[in-house]
Formats: C-alpha cells, sequence, structure tokens
C-alpha cells in the first residue's frame, strides 16, 4: 500500500523523504535513521567543505547500507557593492557588541567550491543528487545520472518545474509556500512564487511527465495521503524531524519548534540574503526597520555567520535562524523512526477513511 513507482526506482519502502536541511540538522544519524525506518534521509550539505562532505557521506554508510540523498546549493556570484556591505557591517556591529564578539570581522568564503562538491558526490557514488536555488549546469546533471545517481531539483512554480525537466532531472521536488527554510526560487521574485503546495503539486504534475515530491507543511500521513492524491509520487518532511532526538538542531532551536503555531512564521532575507521560511525572532522584527538594502546571499550569509554562532553559543534564539515551515504545531519530539512509523500508520488509516467515502452515482 502507498508504494509509488518512484519507491520502486530509489529502492526505498515508503515515499517520505527527509528534507535536506543545510546548516547542522541533516546529521548522518538523521539520515540513516530515516533510510533504515523505509523512507529517504537526505543530507544538506550547501555549507561543507569538499572535505566535510566526504566525512558526511562515508559516516552515513557506516550507519546504514540503504539508499539516501545529498542535496547541494547552486553557486550565485556575489554582485553587492562594497559600500553597501560596508553600511551593513556597521548596522550588524550592535549584535555583535549584544553577543560580546569582534566588531567588523572579515567575511568569510562566501560559498564551497560546487564543482568540488559535486566531484565528492561522483567519487563516492551517492545514489540521489538533488540541488537547489536554480540549476546547475548541463554536464553536471548529466555526469551525475551517468554515474547512475538520480537527479532532483526544486521548483517552486510550474514554469521553473518545465524548465528542470527540460534540462534532465528525473524528479521534481514542488515546494509550496508553506515550506521551512529556503526557497527554491529561480526565475521569477519570490513574492510571485509563493504558491501553495496544494495548488503547486497539481499544476506541476499536469505539466511535467516526471515524478514530482511534494513539499511545503506535510507533517504526518494526512499530507502524505493528500499529496499522493494529487499527484505527488512521494512528499518530503523537514520540519517533521527537526525536533527528533537524532536532528543537530540546537537545543533552543528544539524548543520553539516544539512551543510554536503555524502562525509563528514568516518569510525573510535577513539571515541569508536568500528568501527563507522562519520562526519570527527579534533580529527578523529589527531588520523590518533597517534602511537600507540587505545584500544578497552568499554575501548576508557570511556577514550574519558570527552573530548566528555566538548566539547559538549563548543559547539565544533570538538572533538564531530558526527555520520551519507553517505545519510546525504538528511536529514532536520522537525518535525518526517513530516518525516515519507513524506516517506510514495514519496515512493507512487515512486511504481507509477516503476509500469509505466511495463515489457517488447520478
Amino acid at each position: 500500500m502507498l508504494e509509488t513507482a518512484l519507491t520502486h526506482t530509489l529502492k526505498i519502502r515508503y515515499p517520505i523523504f527527509q528534507a535536506p536541511m543545510a546548516g547542522g540538522p541533516t546529521t548522518p544519524d538523521l539520515i540513516a535513521a530515516v533510510s533504515n525506518a523505509g523512507g529517504l534521509g537526505n543530507l544538506g550539505a550547501g555549507y561543507l567543505t569538499p572535505e566535510q562532505l566526504r566525512t558526511a557521506i562515508q559516516e552515513i554508510r557506516k550507519r546504514t547500507d540503504r539508499p539516501f540523498g545529498v542535496n547541494l546549493f547552486v553557486p550565485e556570484e556575489p554582485t553587492e557593492l562594497e559600500e553597501m556591505i560596508n553600511q551593513m557591517t556597521d548596522y550588524l556591529n550592535f549584535y555583535r557588541e549584544e553577543l560580546g564578539i569582534a566588531q567588523n570581522p572579515l567575511i568569510q568564503k562566501s560559498s564551497e567550491a560546487f564543482e568540488e562538491q559535486v566531484q565528492v558526490l561522483l567519487d563516492e557514488k551517492v545514489p540521489v543528487f538533488s540541488f537547489t536555488f536554480g540549476i546547475p549546469p548541463q554536464e553536471v546533471i548529466q555526469t551525475m545520472k551517468q554515474n547512475g545517481t538520480v537527479v532532483i531539483g526544486t521548483a517552486t512554480t510550474v514554469e521553473e518545474a518545465k524548465q528542470l525537466e527540460a534540462v534532465g532531472v528525473d524528479v521534481i521536488v514542488a515546494q509550496g509556500s508553506e515550506a521551512g527554510g529556503h526557497r527554491g526560487t529561480f526565475l521569477k521574485s519570490v513574492t510571485q512564487s509563493l504558491v501553495g503546495t496544494l495548488a503547486l503539486v497539481p499544476q506541476v504534475v499536469d505539466h511535467v511527465s516526471i515524478p514530482v515530491i511534494a513539499a511545503g507543511g506535510i507533517m504526518d500521513g494526512r499530507g502524505l495521503v493528500a499529496s499522493l492524491s494529487l499527484g505527488a509520487s512521494a512528499v518530503q518532511m523537514g520540519t517533521a524531524f527537526l525536533a527528533c532526538p537524532e536532528s543537530g538542531a540546537h537545543t533552543v532551536y528544539k524548543q520553539k519548534i516544539l512551543l510554536e503555531n503555524e502562525d509563528s512564521t514568516e518569510v525573510t532575507c535577513a539571515y541569508s540574503g536568500k528568501a527563507a521560511r522562519g520562526i519570527r525572532t527579534e533580529f527578523m522584527n529589527d531588520m523590518h526597520h533597517y534602511s537600507g538594502k540587505i545584500p544578497g546571499y552568499p554575501i548576508r550569509n557570511s556577514l550574519t555567520r558570527d552573530i548566528r554562532q555566538a548566539a547559538a553559543k549563548a543559547n539565544n534564539p533570538e538572533y538564531m535562524s530558526l527555520w520551519a515551515g507553517q505545519g510546525l504545531r504538528l511536529a514532536t519530539d520522537h525518535t525518526a523512526a517513530k516518525i516515519v512509523e507513524q506516517t506510514m500508520d495514519q496515512a493507512r488509516a487515512a486511504a481507509i477513511r477516503v476509500s469509505l467515502l466511495g463515489i457517488i452515482d447520478d
């Protein structure tokens, strides 16, 4: 029950993908636990150096012999003027003073070497490669497929999905506006691309011929059955796994996930320069009043990194980036395996309920 063509292709038992959340939550323990439970664990590797990435993949393989995926960020060239960066640095010094850390830090390396990260995935022959923030070079996609890796792209609109299919990806994640974390938008502005999961998935399914994974606000078996009913081949769940024991999310981050509600999040560029949905914080509220222009990703991400890290050490969630989707009221602190098991139990029950409704004939 609830098997799809995609589960057969990937050789996984259940159509449940754990979202590849970069920045620490997706530990080898979490990824392996989800894969061992029958889903597909995914490593959010956008911020990892090639060496860290190779180590993480090897650690995952020590914990599971099941399929898993790795997600990378498609790189962007920063275009910010030095004056804009200096103005933002001066503004952020207030938070550095509050946290007792050095002011005017040197901007760290803005992004990891994408080509080197890709080579690690090829060397390690990872089963699944996914990407977000755009479309990588055509040769990357083709080389991955020739290497036996399933390639997955992220779309927030039908047009983005059509472009992804045209360049040869095998599967598309249709990311609804409810989703936590960074938006995968790459064609139009984010405000033009905030399409809800319920509206987005069937429209993408109708316009592409490859499998679609539904993402955004899906927290349990009811969301799984609803997504399959819309034509999706699987679901991707992130916030649902953030507070589990295997997650690498900070303790106060997990506490916020379990305490906050569906109206506690908003989409912001305040932390990384890329639009992302997270739990509302004092830092986000304050940045609404900033009169200058916020530098884009990856410059902005580098500018706030020391603040976020210091806030984590101080257990101060108000300066941390607390990415979360709109379904967070449904989050639990159960183990990853338990979350997968409960999701499937709920899905089977929901499928039975739907089947009992029957069809009314005139």
